[in-house]
């Protein structure tokens, strides 16, 4: 037996969604479940009365179609394919849900589709590289079509697009970022976070956070993660848990040495909490960012700061296998190619020692 609710919520600017919700029932039990949100209580409704009519008449596993938003929706409702994407993914597409190719049936999509997508959003000012990422989540999102929700997908046309659309350059790779920030830059970056966090409502520890994202080459999600279990005092390393890795989304736990002051850093933190930087990652980013615009730095990224460290690295004549042990990198030419980025005058430095 199917049947159907519908859920009102309110956004935190006041608007409502309505949120139909079709059920399955068989001997009592509930074994299938999709939902839908919409703008309109109306449009709900006639989602609900259509979505169980349908299954009521070609029964629930008989292949069905739907648009590519319907699809996305489905997708975004499921914990185990949704929830386990990174932020980027899931912004992507998010977006994509907005965008008219959302529009668009599942089994009816075609090559030029996905360049008029691309060409709408290279005129809205999107790059390549950032088409690249439209392009390949919808692919990703398409082929979870049939085998998760038993609906037909033209998957097949992504091996000819993606050809296409590289010719026509409109999707590529992203260009080489190159970015440190200066001596100068770093000092005016501590100065104006070491007065923020004097504030009284501030808790994070803003200057350390800082200096060992450069100095453990960690992006600031790995920091805020790090757990003083981990620490091993005596051989000065600490294991970051599920580093990331494009092969490997979880489990992939690496020994990294603390190098430099990293160490030092570590033990000033308190020790009354299970994290040794008990902050959320985002906090720490904006606070950076905030800093960062109002002293008019222009073109850093947090990010930045790990390509910093492994260029000083670098710099200081580690090897690519010895810095690799401390970023994470698996590809090592990864590694060389996009996070380093060193400074010719330091050579004499090392010339000289």
């Amino acid at each position: 037996m199917a049947y159907f609710n519908i859920e009102r919520r309110t956004l935190n600017n006041g608007e409502s969604r309505y949120k139909a919700t079709v059920f399955v029932k068989k001997n009592g039990r509930i074994v299938h479940r999709e939902s839908k949100t919409f703008k309109k209580k109306a449009q709900a409704n006639t989602f609900g009365k259509n979505r169980v009519a349908d299954i009521e008449t070609n029964g629930l596993n008989s292949a069905k179609t739907c648009t590519i938003g319907e699809l996305i929706d489905l997708y975004m409702n499921d914990k185990d394919l949704y929830d386990k994407d990174g932020r980027t993914k899931q912004y992507c597409i998010r977006l994509l849900r907005d965008c008219d190719i959302s529009k668009i049936n599942t089994d009816s999509l075609k090559v030029s589709d996905l360049i008029t997508h691309c060409r709408n959003r290279r005129n809205a000012g999107a790059k390549p590289a950032t088409l690249s990422h439209d392009i390949s989540y919808l692919k990703a999102v398409m082929k979870k079509a049939h085998p998760v929700f038993n609906i037909d997908a033209n998957v097949e046309i992504f091996e000819d697009a993606f050809i296409i659309l590289k010719d026509m350059e409109l999707i590529g790779k992203s260009e080489k970022r190159t970015r440190r920030p200066t001596t100068n830059e770093l000092d005016k970056l501590r100065e104006a976070l070491a007065q923020r966090q004097q504030h009284h409502a501030n808790t994070i520890p803003l200057t350390d956070i800082l200096d060992f994202s450069i100095l453990s080459c960690m992006r600031i999600s790995e920091v805020c993660g790090l757990k003083w279990q981990d620490l091993n005092i005596e051989h000065k390393t600490v294991l970051v848990r599920d580093r990331k890795d494009p092969r490997k989304k979880q489990g992939n736990h690496m020994l990294v040495p603390l190098l430099g002051g990293a160490f030092d850093i570590v033990m000033k933190q308190p020790k009354n909490k299970e994290l040794i930087f008990p902050h959320n990652p985002r906090s720490v980013s904006a606070a950076f960012q905030r800093v960062r615009n109002k002293l008019g730095i222009e073109d850093l990224r947090y990010h930045d700061l790990r390509r910093e460290g492994a260029s000083r690295l670098f710099e200081k004549g580690y090897s690519i296998e010895e810095v690799a042990q401390v970023t994470g990198h698996r590809n090592l030419n990864t590694l060389w190619t996009v996070y380093t980025q060193l400074y010719p005058h330091k050579l004499h430095e090392k010339n000289s020692e």
